[in-house]
């Protein structure tokens, strides 16, 4: 099997490029080359995907069977549009890593794969709006976006030859974003922890490895599928995440659990100041009936919170990203909300 890569340097892109050469395949990778180095045994190309001259020097080192894209987050329709056009000829099978913020209902309902998803145009302009809105922590055009993303893989391979894989969540060894790691170094340091909402609300984040895995069973199917990859609905909560971080940190600290409500009165923003903490009830119910069926399989959450550590313990560092800035409450005004609820 001889798969193309595109993204094949950060946190999910290596997770591929390694179960792909698990398996014997010849694997090749398209990256700018400017933050990580390939896996031995992959072959290394480098280029922008926004240059339609780097995009056509690629396409002359096909044919590949597949091609998977990790690297599409901050596209626009009409970039991702460009490259597949390129690819389309010297690709058999397109397989997407979207978000399940293309449906429209994200992230206040319950979501299912014919849940409706945002209309948005395959060849769009890039959107100017990137940042999260206010304390809600939403980005009001993302999902459009990506809605139009996938429609830019669809409507140049067709159904029959498109996989799109729609995470929520993605956490384990390798994250840039800085969400998993922040709460184990926020455990390691111990004392009071400010924990937040209830310990019993549901989360579904999912290990890069095993949607890495599922990515690469998709290189074999044949026909269009859609799928949600998610944790189980109700398996995994706030409060076992971080006791598996105070557990794999050994750390003696204590969790002090605040209602939402506090925390929204001291203003503090939404799925990245305490990481992972969203009011929005629909975060939680993403339902991934159709993948599990398909054969994916999520571990439980407290693997990949011991397998995070070992890694950071190592002297692991995630490729440099602006995003990792974003996570994690300042000291003093955690010390403050804590002070206020004592």
């Amino acid at each position: 099997m001889r798969i193309l890569v595109l993204g094949g340097g950060w946190f999910l892109g290596p997770a591929v490029v390694a179960g792909a050469l698990a398996r014997g395949w010849e694997v090749s990778t398209f990256t700018r080359g400017r933050s990580s180095s390939p896996l031995p045994g992959a072959r290394a190309l480098h280029g922008d995907r926004e240059q339609p001259t780097d995009l056509a020097r690629l396409s002359d080192h096909g044919p590949w069977d597949a091609v998977i894209d990790t690297s599409a987050s901050a596209l626009s329709p009409r970039d991702v549009l460009a490259g597949a056009r390129a690819l389309e000829p010297v690709v058999g099978r397109y397989v997407y890593l979207s978000t399940v913020a293309v449906y429209e209902g994200w992230p206040t309902d319950p979501l299912n794969t014919d849940s409706p998803v945002w209309p948005a145009s395959a060849d769009a302009e890039p959107d100017a709006t990137q940042t999260p809105d206010g304390v809600s922590g939403i980005n009001p055009n993302y999902g459009r976006r990506k809605a139009g993303t996938e429609r830019a893989v669809t409507e140049t391979f067709g159904l029959t030859r498109t996989s799109l894989l729609r995470p929520g969540v993605i956490l384990g060894p390798g994250e840039y974003v800085g969400r998993l790691p922040w709460w184990l170094r926020r455990a390691e340091r111990g004392g009071r922890i400010l924990a937040p909402g209830d310990p019993t609300s549901r989360v579904q984040a999912v290990d890069v490895r095993d949607v890495a895995t599922f990515a690469l069973d998709q290189v074999l199917h044949t026909g269009h599928r859609v799928d949600n990859l998610a944790a189980p609905i109700g398996r995994e909560t706030m409060g076992g995440l971080l006791q598996a971080c105070l557990d794999a940190t050994g750390s003696t600290g204590e969790l002090l659990w605040v209602k939402d409500e506090i925390l929204l009165g001291h203003g503090l923003r939404q799925w990245t100041e305490l990481p992972l903490w969203w009011k929005h009830p629909g975060v939680s119910a993403i339902d991934p009936s159709s993948a599990t069926a398909a054969g994916f399989h999520s571990r439980p959450l407290a693997e990949t919170v011991a397998d995070t550590w070992n890694w950071l313990i190592r002297g692991n560092a995630p490729v440099p990203h602006r995003r990792w800035a974003k996570h994690g409450i300042d000291p003093a005004k955690e010390q403050a909300v804590l002070d206020h609820v004592r």
